[in-house]
């Protein structure tokens, strides 16, 4: 498959495989023919004595002061120099990457008037891994990511800095690795300093990078909440499918079905059918509902951030060679509250998987207390649940809402912005957290299916378990855990364990 820039649908598929080098990806003769028409017809603007904003004026409060066509050149460069203000740590390098990928299939569909030239050299970063460095701070999500894009962009320059492609974290001026490329520092023209910098492509990016990964912890929580009931031996009656057909929510019909799968053919389960337990706590017996509407939530994150992919985010949009419509959809706001609405949704599965694991120390259900038939001399499985409990906090604590809040910028003239990059760092982070609390309780679940041995778990439980136990042994007596805390996150990170 070969994907083309400015004309074919980005899905999250396929900027991931563009992203690792799996899909091919270029610019096609239909978006060569776009751009250099845009192109064409902002050099008709500039030329032109009627003020068009950002193409022969100031930007922002400085809207209403004409440029001279001999200065529109130095205009640009003014803007990515002036603007490049970002603050704290790098982002990732991967991330960084998909803010190129996305902003070249912005660029490209002919409304943003930048010349082939720039577009191309973006292309050749990709091409040679020079991935610019991005600071994380900065951004308040409106008038684009106009920070992070600008640090983006200053190595067009010769300005900035790049990853060294190879090298892990190690950084180079990007002077010098242009250089050694052979390639020289580029002069912006007219309105391609505005075009470049405005744009949602830091949040969308950060969409992106926290969407492949929740779509895998979705499935992992399904695992680990079906490897706990194994070690509670708890009912397998709340995950009926004539039960959730009477309220047909999508998450939870697919996460019922899944619960279902991973107890078929289960010799554990079918041990106890008879028992006289009559209902489960509900971080059990609420799984597909809770696990389900975590999952509406990455589909409704997942539909806009591919609109959002397949969008035109700066300003203003060239739509003729006389009309350029200077509007607001460089607006973070669309992206801003579903990804707060995803934070929530990811700070609720470790919610919800913390309550599992105090569940399986209470020593109820024949398992003993605190998963330790030594204790007393022996403190067990007591205290990773602090741990558990802890993160469980720290994202509830990230789940304020950036969308809600907003800090006038620019003199006034922008006075509402989304304050969507915070928010998209924010789900990332609630990410990362919870895959600590996932790897806790998977320690947690396959302690406890130790204790219901000789029975055997469903295939694919069973698989599992055997990953856990090569790295992981079966806690008989104190020893220092934080080993096997690290194993067990290792191994969620790499995302080794069998979710279908």
């Amino acid at each position: 498959m070969t994907f083309k820039y400015g004309i074919d649908h980005l899905e999250l598929n396929i900027v991931n495989g563009i992203a690792d080098g799996s899909i091919k990806a270029e610019l096609c003769q239909e978006a060569l023919d776009k751009i250099n028409t845009s192109r064409q017809r902002v050099e008709k603007m500039a030329a032109s004595d009627e003020a068009v904003y950002g193409i022969n004026t100031g930007f922002g409060p400085l809207c209403d002061t004409q440029i001279s066509p001999e200065d529109t050149n130095l205009l640009q460069k003014n803007l990515l120099i002036t603007h490049a203000v970002g603050v704290g740590e790098p982002i990732a390098k991967a991330i960084s990457k998909l803010m190129l990928i996305t902003k070249v299939h912005a660029l490209s569909q002919g409304f943003s008037g930048i010349r082939l030239e720039t577009v191309e050299r973006m292309l050749t970063f990709i091409e040679l891994d020079l991935i610019p460095v991005v600071p994380e701070q900065g951004s308040v999500g409106a008038s684009g990511d106009l920070a992070p894009l600008s640090h983006l962009f200053l190595p067009l320059l010769g300005e900035g800095e790049f990853w060294v492609s190879g090298k892990g974290d190690e950084i180079i001026p990007a002077a010098q690795a242009l250089k050694e490329h052979g390639l020289a520092p580029m002069e912006l023209h007219a309105k391609e300093g505005l075009a470049l910098i405005n744009g949602t492509q830091f949040i969308l990016s950060h969409a992106i990078t926290g969407l492949t990964k929740m779509r895998y912890l979705l499935d992992l929580a399904d695992l680990t909440g079906a490897m706990s009931i194994e070690g509670m031996q708890g009912s397998e009656s709340p995950f009926r499918e004539e039960l959730h057909q009477t309220r047909a929510f999508k998450g939870n019909l697919e996460v019922a079905a899944r619960m279902r799968s991973f107890f078929k053919n289960s010799e554990n389960m079918a041990d106890h059918e008879e028992c006289d337990r009559v209902q489960d706590p509900y971080s059990l017996r609420c799984i597909p509902q809770v696990h389900g509407a975590s999952r509406n939530a990455y589909y409704h994150l997942k539909e806009l951030a591919e609109i959002e992919m397949n969008s035109v985010t700066d300003n203003p949009i060239v739509i003729s060679s006389e009309e350029a419509i200077s509007g607001g959809s460089f607006h973070g706001q669309p992206l801003a509250m579903v990804l707060d609405y995803a934070s929530i949704a990811a700070s609720e599965l470790g919610n919800i998987s913390d309550r599992r694991c105090y569940l399986l120390l209470e020593g109820l259900h024949g398992l003993p207390r605190l998963l330790t038939t030594a204790g007393g001399l022996n403190s067990g499985m007591m205290i990773p649940q602090y741990a558990t409990a802890a993160l469980v906090t720290e994202n509830k604590s990230l789940c304020f809402p950036p969308s809600a809040d907003s800090v006038p910028t620019s003199m006034g003239q922008e006075d509402h912005v989304s304050m969507g990059s915070i928010s998209g760092r924010k789900l990332n982070q609630i990410l990362g957290n919870l895959e600590k609390i996932l790897a806790i309780e998977l320690m947690y679940a396959a302690q406890a299916v130790d204790f219901r041995r000789p029975n055997k778990c469903s295939d694919i439980i069973e698989q599992n378990f055997q990953l856990i136990r090569a790295k992981v042994d079966k806690l008989e007596e104190d020893r220092l855990l934080k080993p096997d805390i690290d194993a067990m996150i290792s191994l969620v990170k790499s995302q080794a364990f069998i979710v279908n």
